[in-house]
């Protein structure tokens, strides 16, 4: 039995990865809007409604425009943007975050997609907070280097134009100190001081890696220690790797590829450590489990499907 699916924002870089993902589903029927009625509020709002599931791949506030014009109750979805996801009401679309999570996907009509930088963030400080490792209030930074893919058509557009020196070298960015991805990073792992991010877009087109110092010592824990909450949140989760502790293969090479999890919906989660400091790394694509990956299998569970059904 098919399902019906309406991309609003289909001409985006999530929306466009979304829509190949759907391409292979014969247990997907995908509705598409006219080009010339792509701004048309009624057309949209008719084919919302008609969506089992629709995905809002749009900016924070034609998002939350658009989550007005559903009034089919049976209607699910699934916004991209960053305009619900600490909003009451709404599931964050992130199924490894905590027990209880998939349930409650499964049962929502509102489902808040993670953003990139803090699906990453939130998959390595979760456990640690939830296991004492790291207190709720602690002093936190950490630092992402993603491809350029994620700043959308504009960015994509200046990087692959070529021609501008500045781009040819990491470039970091949100130096007000006030990401939009910060207070999700906050609401959930349950710190309560927010952490200084400083995110960096590097001359490639996707790939993201998220890095959180720790001292060991101040936190009274071990590397170790640490390794193992990671083993024992995620223990069975298709989507998440952890790899070894002080992992051989990238300390042999001495250097880490942030582009190692790319065309997958894995996330790769790292301890590098001495005896009395570590340093955390996730490493995602950010197009996929980063973005659209990460929708698509929200959309499996909302559906009853096999999440990693076409990832």
């Amino acid at each position: 039995m098919s399902s019906t699916v309406f991309v609003d924002g289909q001409e985006g870089t999530t929306g466009l990865r979304i829509h190949e993902y759907l391409a292979q589903r014969p247990d997907i029927e995908v509705l598409r809007i006219a080009p010339e009625k792509r701004k048309d509020a009624a057309e949209r709002a008719r084919l919302l409604n008609a969506a089992d599931v629709a995905f809002l791949c749009l900016p924070d506030a034609a998002a939350k425009e658009a989550a007005a014009l559903v009034t089919n109750p049976r209607t699910c979805l699934i916004d991209a943007s960053t305009a619900h996801r600490t909003a009451p009401g709404w599931v964050f679309g992130l199924p490894e975050l905590a027990a209880g999570q998939r349930d409650a996907l499964r049962a929502s009509k509102r489902i808040a997609n993670p953003g990139c930088h803090a699906s990453a963030f939130i998959l390595l400080l979760r456990p640690l907070v939830d296991a004492g490792l790291v207190p709720a209030a602690h002093a936190l930074s950490a630092s992402s280097i993603t491809g350029y893919s994620g700043g959308g058509k504009k960015m994509i557009e200046d990087y692959e134009a070529g021609g501008q020196p500045a781009l040819t070298s990491p470039r970091p960015y949100a130096l007000t100190l006030a990401h939009k991805h910060v207070p999700e990073m906050m609401a959930h792992t349950g710190l309560t001081a927010p952490p200084i991010f400083m995110p960096i877009v590097g001359n490639f087109y996707k790939g993201l890696s998220v890095s959180v110092p720790l001292q060991l010592r101040a936190l009274g824990t071990t590397a170790e220690a640490v390794q193992q909450a990671f083993e024992t949140r995620y223990a069975g989760e298709r989507f998440i790797r952890v790899m070894p502790l002080r992992d051989p293969t990238t300390l042999e090479s001495g250097f880490f590829d942030v582009q190692a999890c790319n065309d997958s919906n894995r996330v790769d989660l790292f301890v590098f450590a001495n005896d009395t400091q570590a340093i955390v790394m996730a490493r995602l694509d950010n197009l996929g489990k980063g973005a659209s990956g990460a929708a698509v299998q929200a959309m499996n569970l909302h559906l009853g499907l096999d999440e990693g059904l076409g990832l």
